[in-house]
């Protein structure tokens, strides 16, 4: 009974406690049950020992350390890897003859947590009053309660160890599914990929031998300089030897498939001396030195090449090709050979017609023009109510007459004007025209043809291009006194090709404004202070920095509106101001941009794309759902320089088996 009450008044915590500290000390000492206190007085146990045995001798008999022992060794650590190969321990097997073990199951499990706990104190207390007598604790191990505890103790065991096992099993295979994905992206063949993590390390050239015998062309070119200041002549010309050699194996390959095959060779010979010039030149100050001078020297080089290529960019821009100078040249002398007339377009009572859809086209490219307005009709719902108003050069007026009549588009009518025959057009009433004819502006544009000039003002040579210099390019501004009967007019640039029906423009609803037109700017780009001087207090006080900017190339102008406002007097007065480009640079968009300014209504995106000429990243759908696409930039579809992933939305409007196309040799 004593066992009992300690038992009952202590609690299942104090067991735990008692048998944790037991199962050390029975186990590494080899107490003798029976002579318990005198074990324990011949060992030198420090004093926790001593009082976790005073505290517990009271409660526990030699039965019940029987039975921690028995529960101890039995337990064993337990480990996944050996529960996977059911090396398990005896504790996670049945102890007893499985029928009696399920009929005690049976009885407990209704109630398990009390039932066991009662039936274990029973079994205690009986082992208490027997305390006495040195029974064999079989009879304890094989009681019912006892073999029900240890079967629930198993169940509890395995469902932990299972959940531990699915969740391993889920961690290994998310670990491997992120290696395999890692796996696709690296290449071990490849040298210099040594992490998976850093793309920036990634070299995308696995020509190894070409990239290996570079470096060690500069580095020969390196151990050169060093060699000569150190007065090594013998071994600076041994070094100049082997480069020149490195350089011919060398020559213009750019992957190893090209190079020759004595390549190898001198790949090994290079690099005998250079570990020869290292022995005998290696500084590392002056080695890191040379390296810098000569990583600036090539930074010089590269700047210098970069403004060399946008000045050769401007001026293929500026040129015309030579099949589009002899379309033009064919077609002149052709229109000349005509009788007068055989000259004159059919339909021109529909050219003063408002309720007809009216555009208007400036341009001295007749390639060009003629896919604006093939495009055009070719996607028209009703062809014969569209009206396309020409205007060109004295150069070109010929040449744009003949070739639409021998290529009428369509229903639609067609009239082709010469601007040198506008004489209200001139240098008293037009200030740009005044300007350009001024001898500032003729310094200012010639003095850009000297190399010198090139290279120091390069990002200036798009403003001095010559269509700035044409009056063609600032007819825009004068569209009521070119077209006084019109009521609206579409402008279009001659860069553009038309893929949709446009008549829906005309029944756009401007809201009082003059200018329809799509707007560029996304977040801080294409805003007034790109195009703008706002240093100048005219500008600072009149315009927002932050306001959008809008794009030249398809505009529905509202004629009446246009006169009622006076914008062509609005135009004057700023480009009266801009006497020496103090506001902006040359061009139409900055005093487009000031004249419509509050006075432009923002189309839908899709009526007109831009950025086909010098955008390589624009969607293709994008591109498609268009109804009109914008070859702005200097990469125009006409030029060889043009992006070929975009050529093709132009190239398919243009006729190439016709005579005068092939016999000038304009290819697609």
């Amino acid at each position: 009974m004593a066992l009992k009450r300690g038992l009952s008044g202590v609690g299942y915590p104090i067991v735990v406690l008692v048998f944790c500290s037991f199962l050390g000390l029975y186990s590494s000492t080899s107490i003798d049950h029976s002579d318990f206190s005198t074990t324990s007085s011949k060992q030198e146990l420090d004093w926790r020992e001593r009082l976790s045995l005073q505290h517990s001798k009271p409660l526990l008999t030699t039965k019940v350390f029987d039975v921690i022992k028995a529960s101890a060794d039995d337990l064993g650590p337990f480990s996944l890897d050996s529960f996977r190969k059911k090396n398990l321990s005896a504790s996670w097997q049945s102890v007893g003859e499985e029928s009696l073990a399920k009929s005690n199951t049976n009885n407990v499990e209704g109630n398990e947590p009390n039932q066991i706990a009662a039936y274990v104190k029973t079994e205690i207390s009986r082992g208490k009053q027997d305390d006495l007598v040195d029974d064999d604790h079989s009879q304890f191990l094989d009681a019912p309660a006892f073999l029900a505890r240890r079967q629930l103790r198993e169940r509890r065991r395995e469902k932990h160890a299972a959940a531990l096992v699915k969740q391993d099993d889920e961690v290994t295979v998310k670990l491997e599914n992120a290696a395999l994905e890692r796996s696709k992206s690296v290449d071990s063949a490849v040298l210099g990929k040594y992490s998976i993590w850093r793309k920036e390390n990634e070299n995308e050239n696995t020509d190894s031998k070409v990239r290996l015998m570079r470096d060690q062309m500069v580095t020969a070119r390196l151990y050169i300089s060093i060699a000569t200041m150190k007065k090594k002549i013998g071994l600076a010309q041994e070094l100049e030897n082997r480069l020149k050699e490195s350089q011919h194996a060398l020559g213009e390959a750019t992957s190893d498939a090209d190079l020759t095959r004595s390549a190898h060779e001198k790949i090994k010979s290079m690099d005998q001396v250079l570990s020869k010039a290292k022995e005998q030149l290696y500084d590392c100050k002056l080695v890191t030195g040379k390296l810098r001078a000569t990583l600036q020297s090539a930074d010089e080089q590269v700047r210098s090449l970069k403004r060399q290529s946008i000045f050769l960019s401007q001026l293929a821009a500026k040129t015309i090709p030579n099949g589009i100078h002899c379309l033009s040249m064919r077609l002149t002398i052709d229109y000349y050979l005509l009788p007068p007339e055989k000259r004159k377009f059919p339909r021109r009572e529909n050219l003063e017609n408002p309720r007809l859809f009216h555009y208007a086209l400036f341009s001295d490219n007749v390639l060009a023009a003629s896919v604006v307005v093939n495009s055009t009709i070719m996607n028209a719902k009703e062809q014969a109510k569209h009206v396309f108003h020409l205007v060109t050069d004295k150069l070109n007026f010929g040449a744009m007459n003949m070739w639409f009549l021998l290529n009428p588009p369509g229903k639609a009518t067609i009239h082709v004007e010469n601007v040198d025959e506008f004489k209200w057009l001139n240098s008293s009433y037009c200030p740009v025209l005044r300007q350009l004819e001024s001898a500032a502006m003729k310094e200012y544009y010639f003095k850009g043809a000297h190399s010198t000039t090139l290279s120091t003002s390069s990002s200036n040579l798009k403003y001095r291009n010559p269509k700035y210099l044409s009056m063609l390019n600032h007819l825009r501004f004068y569209l009521p006194q070119i077209y006084p009967k019109l009521d609206k007019i579409l402008f279009l640039d001659d860069d553009i090709v038309v893929q949709k029906d446009l008549t829906g423009l005309w029944s756009v609803n401007l809201h009082e404004k003059v200018n329809g037109a799509v707007e560029t700017c996304g977040q801080s780009f294409h805003r007034f202070d790109k195009y703008l001087n706002f240093s100048n207090p005219h500008i600072a006080k009149n315009f927002d920095p932050n306001a959008c900017g809008w794009a030249y190339g398809m505009n529905i102008f509202d004629l009446k509106e246009w006169k009622k406002r006076d914008i062509t007097g609005i135009y004057h007065k700023w480009q009266n101001m801009n006497e020496d480009r103090v506001l902006w640079k040359l061009g139409t968009l900055p005093p487009g941009l000031m004249t419509f300014y509050g006075l432009t209504h923002p189309l839908n995106k899709s009526w007109h794309v831009l950025g086909l000429g010098y955008s390589p990243s624009i969607d293709r759908s994008e591109i498609e759902n268009a109804a009109v696409i914008h070859y702005n930039g200097n990469m125009k579809p006409w030029l060889e320089l043009a992006m070929t992933k975009y050529r093709s939305y132009w190239a398919k409007y243009i006729k190439f088996d016709h005579p005068y196309i092939r016999s000038c040799k304009l290819g697609e």
